[in-house]
């Protein structure tokens, strides 16, 4: 098969890496791929240098809607498969399938946002629909009247498994080992380490973490990791500072290969609003990170409530509190609960198995080869 993904641009989010993931997956698979993005460059983009690769802006003009070329490109590549990632790309999937009438378009849905109104029209007219999470799926189907024939539902795939080797150039990357990385931000053998990694836009409601970690205890011991950068990082950081808390609550940036995050941390959280299903969680959930996290869409499937982590009514930041104290004061409780969290996520989130589970569905809805 020839597969066509089809993405905006490389920047640092989740979809992107999935994208990439993909891309990487189906050419190893022996199957001609080409990631065609409207932007070029990005903070991912030299990730995909070992893949087939093109733009069609000539220059970054900073405009992720624009696609120059676009019908003309897909068609030179004549391909048999069409994935569409992103809302960009996604809007723009009825018109692709359109001028690819024997191909099947395939739309993806990965999102907690609101849809643009070209990405609802596509909905209606490509072949199929995957969505990431069952939560996405109950979400085509109640607001925009999808036939749950015409989705499937294949959850993301773990893009830093916990045997992977860091290649990443961050400075705090090379640190030689976990120990030298909590040392380095003053956490000592009995901090409790609190991760949150994902880039600050107003969705991902880092801000709340705040005053939930200032209700914690005063004799507790513990700090507060972000990983990621964006629109609302300053807000953060002046929020923390207000509550008195800069020694506590740590800004370290993005980072192209969080693993050392990961692999220093004792607890993820997450306090989004809107979500489709987390890397996040499922990358710390298969490090070994009990979660506890906001009850937003499709979160409640990147791990297991009550087994390997705590499933929070939205805002309710009390009972967050309440849990975040309960593992930081029991080893035990965090280590079992980190347990289940490794053996769920490396079974239900490897990537040859969602790789595969795409190949199949491609499998099953190309077109036959015309006479």
């Amino acid at each position: 098969m020839k597969i066509l993904i089809v993405q905006d641009r490389l920047r640092s989010g989740g979809t992107e890496r999935q994208s990439l993931l993909l891309a990487h997956g189906f050419q190893a698979a022996g199957h001609p791929t080409r990631l065609l993005t409207f932007r070029p460059g990005g903070t991912l983009a030299p990730s995909a240098a070992d893949l087939d690769h093109h733009a069609l802006q000539s220059r970054d003009w900073g405009l992720d809607w624009w696609a120059p070329g676009l019908v003309r490109a897909a068609r030179a590549f004549a391909p048999d498969i069409v994935l569409t990632m992103g809302r960009m790309a996604n809007s723009r999937g009825a018109q692709l399938q359109a001028a690819l009438s024997s191909t099947a378009v395939i739309a993806t849905m990965r999102t907690g946002k609101p849809l643009p109104a070209a990405f609802r029209r596509s909905l209606a007219h490509v072949t199929h629909i995957v969505a990431n999470s069952e939560g996405a799926a109950g979400r085509l189907r109640r607001e925009n009247a999808v036939p749950p024939e015409r989705i499937s539902v294949i959850h993301n795939s773990l893009v830093f498994p916990p045997d992977h080797t860091p290649t990443d150039s961050d400075r705090i990357s090379r640190i030689a080992t976990t120990a030298d990385l909590r040392a380095q931000q003053g956490a000592t053998p009995d901090t409790t380490v609190l991760l949150c990694v994902a880039m600050f836009r107003p969705e991902k409601n880092q801000r709340a973490l705040i005053p939930i970690v200032a209700a914690l205890p005063r004799d507790t011991r513990w700090q507060l990791w972000f990983g990621g950068t964006g629109a609302t990082v300053d807000d953060c950081v002046a929020l923390a500072a207000k509550n008195g808390l800069t020694e506590r609550v740590k800004f370290l940036g993005f980072h192209t290969d969080p693993t050392p995050l990961y692999r220093a941390a004792d607890i993820a959280v997450l306090t989004s609003t809107r979500e489709s299903l987390s890397n996040f969680l499922i990358e710390s959930q298969a490090h070994g990170l009990p979660a506890v996290a906001y009850d937003a869409q499709g979160v409640g499937e990147a791990f297991l409530p009550g087994e390997s982590g705590h499933l929070i009514p939205m805002d309710d930041e009390a009972a967050f509190t309440a849990a975040l104290a309960h593992l930081i004061s029991n080893p035990a409780a965090r280590q079992r609960l980190g347990q289940a969290a490794s053996d769920y996520a490396r079974t239900h989130f490897a990537p040859a198995g969602q790789i595969q589970a795409y190949l199949d569905l491609f499998q099953r809805l190309r077109q036959p080869p015309r006479p």
